[in-house]
């Protein structure tokens, strides 16, 4: 893949600003570019700051009474509580800036073959809501903006997180143009599940082996049934054993196969894919950082770049 590169989007926002009870699982949104570079996994032009989500693009997928709640801080307490964070002009801007990120990623794997976004994987956004640490729908937002402009007319979100993505699975209920699948606990947030077009759910403590077979013998028929032009996959790495809410019991080798299982599936058929990191809370934020450094670097090995 002469002349093409690993386009990566990040920016301070990412981590900062943030309210302090939320500090430490968000660390790894600066330690994972700094990883990366201090290795020489990738060089500091593989990076690009995105700028924000314009607010026609956002309405596209969100409801405009949410939105306004979002721009001018009229989220309720209990709105807040679901969401986990507490509202603030500084959280929504990282949140468009994430946003921006994937949908900048969606130009560069179109003309890379894979981008990955150091952050994004909000998958519990709704339409008119936000739960679980998700404010805005960043495939969702990306994918809708895709439709709308024409350029891509057929997608696939293979969702890895350990979490189902309910916000995604309800956004895409009615579109036919976005294929939803979902490999989640079965036993695990959310604890009521929205319906994916396809869901693979997961008993607790299933290892490797179970996890990679269910996944070797899915992603074939499912890339060859809904034959995208793109792909949006979520790598949480909240699938590890070392996982504080985790409930199943998947190695870093297990995680690493299962990213070169994603990926090269992908490269075979020439389909682009979009990667955001989603979730991991491991309490050694090194075990975190490591597992979503190597879906980074096994990208670029698949990939060539």
């Amino acid at each position: 893949m002469t002349g093409k590169k690993l386009w990566i989007a990040y920016d301070a926002l990412y981590s900062h600003p943030l309210p302090e009870g939320h500090r430490f699982p968000m660390l790894k949104y600066e330690l994972i570019p700094e990883q990366l570079l201090y290795e020489g996994s990738i060089r500091p032009e593989n990076l690009f700051r995105p700028g924000a989500c314009p607010e026609e693009v956002v309405l596209l997928t969100h409801t405009r009474e949410y939105w306004d709640k979002l721009l001018h801080q009229g989220l309720s307490a209990r709105e807040q509580r679901v969401i986990g964070f507490q509202q603030s002009p500084a959280l929504t801007q990282r949140e468009l800036v994430i946003t921006q990120g994937t949908i900048d990623c969606c130009t560069y794997a179109l003309e890379n073959g894979v981008s990955l976004n150091v952050a994004g994987g909000t998958h519990h956004a709704f339409a008119d809501r936000g739960e679980g640490f998700c404010l805005l729908n960043d495939f969702a937002v990306a994918a809708n903006y895709l439709l709308h402009t024409g350029r891509v007319s057929r997608m696939l979100v293979i969702d890895l997180d350990v979490h189902q993505g309910n916000g995604t699975a309800s956004l895409f209920a009615h579109e036919p143009r976005v294929f939803t699948f979902s490999m989640h606990g079965r036993h695990n947030y959310p604890f009521h599940k929205e319906v994916s077009d396809w869901d693979v759910p997961l008993e607790d403590g299933i290892g490797d082996e179970a996890y990679l077979g269910l996944l070797r013998d899915a992603l074939p028929g499912l890339l060859d049934r809904v034959r995208p032009e793109l792909v949006f996959f979520l790598s949480g790495v909240d699938i590890l054993a070392t996982d504080q809410f985790g409930k199943l019991r998947v190695t870093p080798e297990g995680c690493r196969q299962r990213d070169e299982i994603v990926f090269t599936q992908l490269r075979m058929r020439g389909i682009p894919c979009v990667v955001a990191m989603g979730g991991g809370y491991s309490k050694d934020i090194r075990v975190i950082v490591e597992a979503h450094c190597t879906t980074f670097r096994m990208a670029a090995s698949v990939y060539e770049l």
